[in-house]
């Protein structure tokens, strides 16, 4: 059955990605077998090439990631006795006593969408081809470590690296994507694998592309008719969503009004009020949580990054003067309207992070001693979750806890005292000056600072650096806030920003081990401004104690007991250095409609995470049910 209705004009097929016409943009399926997920505009819409930067092309969050690719391994960030998930990989990593070696078992009876079947050909392609185009994905991880491949048979790859890695299966494990398994028999017949668009994509998940807007506006995916040759299939039985649809569903308003409309299944990102008004008026409407916040805290850790690479950002005093100037209480209510999890360490607040650090470096954060040229000052605040209770409780009455243990868990453990004073004298001993209420760096110049966000695709972070932006001109530094849009990952991969609120620091959630981000930190990954920075170190920040720390963490087992202490040297170093200033986990407000589809992912059952473009989400879509005929 023909998916969209026969177009006439260019100009009715822009119109179809509007909200007020979904019900036409499904015409053609039944609406019960289409799963509608907020998708994100794309530039490129032609762009499938996941393994290399397209331009601006979006697909990588509209399906492709989540939907058609596979890797060996997923770890559920939610975390659990189930958290590791076999995918291509029959069983983990088999490293050698030093770490010098990592052997994978691979699969039988996996195919790709054209009905090749897949084997270690295509592993050990993909690596090499990868490491011999350095502009690709994954390029750089790949080139420092793997000296050579093995292939004993057509079911094993044995990897010897460069030098020890305990950490060097975290190439191939999702937690939100990894390097994905290249086909080979498509791209060896391909002159420039940069270049190549692969589209249409042959596919190695569940789903295949089966349509999309040239506009970027949506991406239509089919379940394969051989699904049970995929391992998603295998492992988790035939899915009852047929088609997924990602499409672009305007501003955080317009996704509101979508989903009362029952056009928008899974939002990925709104407002706070939004959510809370969802959660209240719309009886369909299902989240994470079932009460205040109701937001999933993703382990992600939105902060105010620096370019550590153009000054005076490249100065640790400055970077502490301009986190001494924020009042973080003010930001967690312009933001969340007070629905913040704080951290004052470079790790999300949520997860197994709470005990594993949080709690254990409580006493060396009160007794952090900072140095501001004029006097020592101890900048941290233990008690800022119950003065943000005392600010919502009044709106949400017995939801807010009252036990101060459980309000940490809450809004968070503490945050650095706003000390204007404090703040002063460490930009006077960076060399700046006052000349009345305005800040002048030390060749005389103003003290402007450009604050990037992405825009209304995150509108709490559009909020907070709005909040921040403000602050910091209050206090006499011209700042000014910078939406990027679309642009945003493009111009924070080059380095083409001064300050930004985004994230560079992404933790397996359920693991104490920080190398899901950490690893990528080396300064062996440094790119110069206008290169495109391998992820995740977007700040560029460099320092010989970081250096080491990564590399004794390289050779320390995975679930060894030194995790923890090397994770806390990493979260004492960034305290001191403050390469970013770290604000909040990422709670993000995703609400479900249950309308036709229900089993979504909550507090109570998390089977997987619960983001439209994380790519753990493919179990999301395989385990939802379809609701009852009367519900429809």
């Amino acid at each position: 059955m023909k998916f969209l209705r026969t177009i006439a004009v260019a100009a009715v097929a822009s119109l179809l990605a509007l909200p007020a016409l979904a019900q036409d943009f499904i015409a053609g399926i039944p609406r019960n077998e289409a799963l509608i997920i907020q998708g994100t505009p794309a530039q490129n819409a032609d762009w499938f090439n996941v393994w290399a930067p397209g331009g601006g092309g979006a697909a990588n969050v509209n399906g492709l990631q989540q939907l058609s690719t596979d890797t060996f391994w997923f770890i559920n960030p939610e975390g659990g006795p189930k958290a590791w998930q076999n995918a291509l990989a029959t069983e983990p990593p088999i490293y050698n006593d030093d770490f010098t070696q990592m052997t994978v078992k691979l699969r039988e009876g996996v195919y790709w969408s054209d009905g090749v079947e897949f084997t270690a050909d295509d592993v050990v392609y993909t690596v090499q081809t990868l490491m011999d185009h350095p502009g690709m994905n994954w390029a750089a991880a790949f080139g420092v470590n793997v000296a050579s491949m093995e292939q004993p048979d057509r079911n094993t790859v044995i990897f010897n690296l460069k030098a020890p890695n305990a950490r060097f299966h975290a190439l191939f494990t999702v937690r939100w994507n990894a390097a994905w398994i290249m086909p080979k028999h498509v791209f060896e017949k391909v002159d420039d694998p940069l270049a190549y668009n692969n589209n249409p994509p042959i596919s190695l998940g569940a789903y295949v592309l089966h349509s999309y807007d040239k506009g970027g506006n949506w991406t239509i995916w089919k379940l394969r008719d051989d699904w049970q040759r995929t391992t998603i299939g295998m492992d988790w039985g035939q899915p009852q969503v047929k088609y997924v649809v990602y499409r672009a569903a305007g501003n955080p308003e317009a996704r509101v009004i979508e989903q009362r409309n029952h056009n928008l299944d899974v939002i990925n990102d709104i407002a706070p009020e939004g959510m809370f008004s969802i959660m209240k008026d719309n009886p369909t409407g299902a989240a994470w949580l079932s009460g205040f916040p109701y937001a999933h805290p993703d382990p992600t850790l939105p902060s105010v990054l620096f370019n550590t690479k153009k000054a005076p950002f490249d100065n640790k005093d400055v970077r502490w003067a301009l986190a001494l100037l924020i009042d973080i209480r003010a930001v967690a209510l312009g933001s969340y309207r007070g629905a913040a999890n704080l951290s004052a360490l470079a790790t999300p607040p949520t997860g197994s992070a709470p005990d594993d650090y949080f709690v254990p470096m409580q006493d060396w954060l009160t007794n952090f001693e900072l140095d501001t040229g004029t006097r020592k000052i101890k900048p941290y605040d233990p008690n800022i979750s119950e003065e943000l209770a005392k600010m919502v409780r009044p709106q949400w009455g017995d939801q807010i806890p009252t036990d101060p243990e459980q309000l940490k868990r809450v809004f968070g453990f503490g945050w650095w005292k706003q000390d204007v004073q404090a703040a002063t004298e460490l930009l006077q001993k960076a060399g700046f000056t006052k000349q009345g209420n305005r800040w002048m760096k030390p060749d005389g110049t103003p003290f402007t600072i450009r604050v990037q966000v992405e825009g209304d695709a995150i509108p709490t972070l559009a909020r907070a650096g709005t909040a921040i932006a403000q602050q910091w001109s209050q206090a006499g530094i011209d700042a000014k806030v910078d939406v990027a849009g679309p642009t945003n990952g493009q111009r924070l991969g080059s380095g083409d920003f001064e300050t930004a609120i985004f994230w560079t620091i992404e933790t397996w959630g359920g693991h104490p081990d920080l190398s899901f981000f950490l690893d990528s930190y080396h300064s062996e990954f440094i790119k110069p401004v206008g290169e495109l920075q391998p992820p995740r170190n977007l700040q560029r920040w460099e320092d010989p104690r970081l250096d080491e720390i990564i590399e004794r963490n390289r050779k320390v087992a995975f679930d060894s007991d030194e995790v923890k202490a090397l994770g806390q040297d990493f979260l004492k170093l960034a305290v001191e250095e403050m390469p970013m200033i770290p604000l909040m986990a990422y709670n993000k407000f995703a609400p479900f409609d249950t309308t036709y589809w229900t089993n979504y992912p909550s507090i109570d059952n998390p089977y997987s995470a619960s983001g439209p473009n994380w790519s753990n989400i493919r179990y999301m879509v395989v385990s939802l049910k379809a609701a009852t005929p009367a519900a429809q």
